[in-house]
C-alpha cells in the first residue's frame, strides 16, 4: 500500500513529487511509457521559468526537475495507467500490464492534450507534412514553404521556431488579432520569414501522401481560396487530459477537473489534482509546478488527518 500515487510527469508531477518525497511519503510517479516529461519536452527555450536568467531547454527543465524529485526518493515508473478506482479509502491505480497499485491518495496531473482541428484528413496526413510540435519535426522542413495554424503564444513560439529551417512561414488565424503576448506578437511580427493570413479557417488539407497545402475560408466573406505548402503545423491550444476520470470526478464547464477554490481537491476524499488539468486559463510551467506544491502539502495534511481519524 502505497501512501500516494502521482500521475502526470510534467512540472506538476514532478513538483509534487518532490514535495511528497520531501515529507516522507515515498511517492511512485508514473510517466508516460511515450510521452514522459510533459508538453515542455517539445519546447525550445523557455524563458520564463524563475531560477533561469538566460533560459534553458524545455527537455533540460524537465531533467532536472525530475532528478531533483528523484534525489529525495520519488520513484518514477515509465507506464500508462489505463484505469482508476477512486471511491474510498484505497484508490487502485491499473498500468498497462494489468498490474493494480493500492494507495491512500493520488494526485493527478496530466496534463493536456494537443487540439484538433477537426478535419477527417488529420490522421491520414499525421506525421506526412502534419505535425502538432515544431521541435520534434521542425529540421524536415529545411528550405520548405510552411504555415502554423493559430493565434496564441504557442502559435507565436511554433512559427518563430520554425522560421529557424523553413524559408517561409505562414501564420493562418480565424480573427485579425492574435491572442498571444504581445512580447510574443513582436517576436513574429519582426520576423521576415513570417507572413499572416487573417481571417482564415482551413477546412481542408490538400495532399494524398504529403502535405501539398490548403483550403481556406474567408472569415469574413466566405471565399475560399487554396494556399499551396509543404508542411502544416497545428497549434490552437490543448485538451485536459481527463478521459481516466469521467464519471468518477467532478469537471468544470470548460472540461477540467474541479477543485476546491484554490486547494487541488477534487470531489473525492483523498484525490487531488495539479497543473494543466485543472487550469484552463494560465497552463504556464510555473504555475503548474505551484500547482504541484498545493497538492503534495494537500495529500500530506489528508494523510496526516486520517492517521488521526483511526486513533
Amino acid at each position: 500500500m502505497h501512501q500516494i500515487i502521482i500521475i502526470g510527469s510534467g512540472p506538476a508531477g514532478l513538483t509534487a513529487g518532490i514535495y511528497a518525497a520531501r515529507a516522507g511519503l515515498e511517492p511512485v510517479l508514473f510517466a508516460s511509457s511515450v510521452e514522459p516529461g510533459g508538453e515542455l519536452m517539445n519546447t525550445t527555450d523557455v524563458e520564463n521559468f524563475p531560477g533561469f536568467p538566460e533560459g534553458i531547454q524545455g527537455p533540460e527543465l524537465m531533467e532536472k526537475i525530475q532528478a531533483q524529485a528523484e534525489r529525495f526518493g520519488t520513484k518514477v515508473v515509465y507506464d500508462d495507467v489505463t484505469a482508476l478506482e477512486l471511491d474510498g479509502d484505497v484508490k487502485r491505480v491499473t498500468t498497462s500490464d494489468g498490474t493494480v497499485h493500492e494507495a491512500r491518495t493520488v494526485v493527478f496531473a496530466t496534463g493536456s492534450a494537443y487540439r484538433k482541428i477537426g478535419l477527417p484528413e488529420e490522421e491520414r496526413l499525421s506525421g506526412h507534412g502534419l505535425s502538432w510540435c515544431a521541435t520534434c519535426d521542425g529540421f524536415f522542413f529545411r528550405e520548405k514553404t510552411i504555415a502554423v495554424v493559430g493565434g496564441g503564444d504557442s502559435a507565436m513560439e511554433e512559427a518563430t521556431f520554425l522560421t529557424r529551417f523553413a524559408s517561409k512561414v505562414y501564420v493562418i488565424h480565424r480573427r485579425e488579432e492574435l491572442r498571444a503576448s504581445k512580447i510574443m506578437q513582436q517576436r513574429a511580427f519582426d520576423n521576415e520569414k513570417i507572413e499572416f493570413v487573417w481571417n482564415a479557417e482551413v477546412v481542408e488539407i490538400l495532399g494524398d501522401g504529403e502535405v501539398t497545402g490548403v483550403r481556406l475560408r474567408d472569415t469574413v466573406t466566405g471565399e475560399d481560396r487554396e494556399l499551396p505548402l509543404e508542411g502544416l503545423f497545428v497549434a490552437i491550444g490543448n485538451d485536459p487530459r481527463t478521459h481516466l476520470v469521467h464519471g468518477q470526478l467532478d469537471l468544470t464547464p470548460e472540461g477540467t477537473i474541479a477543485v476546491e477554490g484554490r486547494s487541488s481537491k477534487t470531489s473525492l476524499p483523498g484525490v487531488f489534482a495539479a497543473g494543466d488539468v485543472i487550469d484552463p486559463t494560465y497552463r504556464q510551467a510555473a504555475t503548474a509546478a505551484g500547482s504541484g506544491t498545493v497538492a503534495a502539502l494537500d495529500a500530506e495534511h489528508y494523510l496526516a488527518s486520517f492517521e488521526d481519524s483511526k486513533e
